[in-house]
Order: C-alpha cells, then structure tokens, then sequence
C-alpha cells in the first residue's frame, strides 16, 4: 500500500463527504445513501473489506479519439453488506504532464442507466486522482459479493504523447490521514501521437469549376483543351491524304 497525499485525501472527502472507512456500528439497509457515512466490514478486521481490480481495456490511446471502454471490479471480502462504496481512478504518467482538463472518464450507473463524469484533481505528486461521485450514491456490494462496473476514458485533442499508469482503489480514513487500500493492479496505457491524415481515406479536394469544366465540357461544349487536340488531328488526316496522292 502506498500513501495517499494529503491533497488527494481531500479530494476524496470533498467528493464524497465520508471517505470509506471501517465502523462498529452493525450494517444497515442495503439502499446506498450519501447522508449516512459508509458501513463495512468490522474494526477489528485487518483486512480492509473491499478488492479492486481494473479488466485492462486497450493498450493505446489516441488523443481526440473516442471512449475506450473497460471496467473496475469490486469485490466484498466480509460477511456483511458494504454500500455507499466510491472508488477512487488515479492517473500517473511519466512526464508529468497530463492535466485534468485532458482526461475524459465516466463510469456507468446502473442504478440511473447512465454514464457519470469524474472530475480530476492534481496532487501534489502530480498524480491526477478523481472520484467516481457526480452526486452517485455509491455502489453497493453484498456480502461475498462482486460488481463489475463499466468505465470508459479518452484523451482531449491535444494530449502530448505519454506513458500513464492507471489504479484503482478505495480510500480509507485514518484520522487525518489516508492511504491507498484495496488497490488494484496497474493498468499501463500510451498516449500516441495524433495520427496524420491518411492519403487512401482523405477525399481528392474539388477542382474550381473553370477547371473542372475545362478538363470535362458541359452539354458538348468544346473547351480549348478539346478544341486544340481536335484541330490537330484534323490536320493530321490532311497531310496523310496529302502524302497518298503524291505517291500514287
């Protein structure tokens, strides 16, 4: 487990109010709910009670391309209900460069049959972190149980060529402090270079009309081209018949 900086523990705690922690109190209804904090799992478990794995999607990513899609998997290690659970996407590329503003990534509600956008963070790391909210209640997950949620990710126009790693997890809060728990594996993906036009697929771009009627003439017209390329060959047949009467 590795530590999670001050700047993304309040991302998570702005973004989803309680981060997800372990509690005494016994598991409640399984309908998620925001206003109550996040229940799972007992305090004295040393285990945190939530796994998450990414199922990689596609190696490379072009910049202004459409959403590539794969998904994070939850699984509930405890014998009881967890709910209210938010996972937390971050993004380390190599040149620390990628900014929030270039990352496109949503994640499927079920519940409201809709995508949801994530909102990145830089933190002070130059991790981009950001929180599967957008006003979502939270996954719920009963006990033994596994959810595969469907996210996707793309790259705004303009995305210099990088390297990124991406994790998934859930946060736990340890009074002031955080760490990374239930992390996942790395997913490694490439920011290519934006692809130059192909030559076989760019349409031929259209002629000027005079040109174009130049090259084919309208309702029989003779253009000079026509023109020029008819008065030679006729003059070509007339010194033919020229040159057969001399030799007869």
């Amino acid at each position: 487990m590795r530590p999670l900086n001050a700047l993304a523990v309040g991302v998570a705690a702005a973004t989803v109010g309680t981060a997800m922690m372990m509690s005494t109190a016994p598991p409640a209804a399984a309908t998620p709910t925001v206003a109550k904090p996040p229940i799972c799992g007992k305090a004295a478990d040393p285990r945190f009670p939530i796994d998450t794995r990414i199922h990689r999607g596609p190696a490379d990513y072009t910049p202004g391309a459409t959403f590539h899609t794969w998904s994070v998997g939850l699984t509930n290690t405890t014998g009881g209900p967890c709910r209210a659970i938010h996972p937390v996407l971050a993004l380390t590329d190599r040149d620390r460069t990628l900014k929030p503003a270039q990352i496109r990534f949503e994640f499927y509600d079920a519940g409201a049959r809709r995508w949801r956008p994530v909102t990145f963070e830089t933190t002070e790391e130059d991790e981009n972190v950001g929180v599967f909210d957008d006003g979502f209640p939270g996954f719920a997950l009963p006990a033994g149980g596994t959810l595969t949620v469907p996210v996707r990710l793309a790259f705004a126009s303009g995305t210099a060529p990088n390297e990124v790693t991406a994790n998934a997890a859930i946060v736990q809060r340890r009074g002031d402090d955080g760490d990374w728990v239930g992390e996942s594996d790395e997913y490694r993906l490439t920011i290519a270079p934006a692809k130059a036009p192909d030559p076989e697929t760019t349409p031929p771009v259209p002629l000027p009309p005079q040109l174009a009627r130049t090259g084919a003439p309208e309702d029989g017209a003779v253009g000079p081209a026509t023109g020029t390329a008819a008065l030679l060959a006729g003059a070509g047949t007339t010194l033919v018949a020229a040159t057969r009467r001399r030799l007869r």
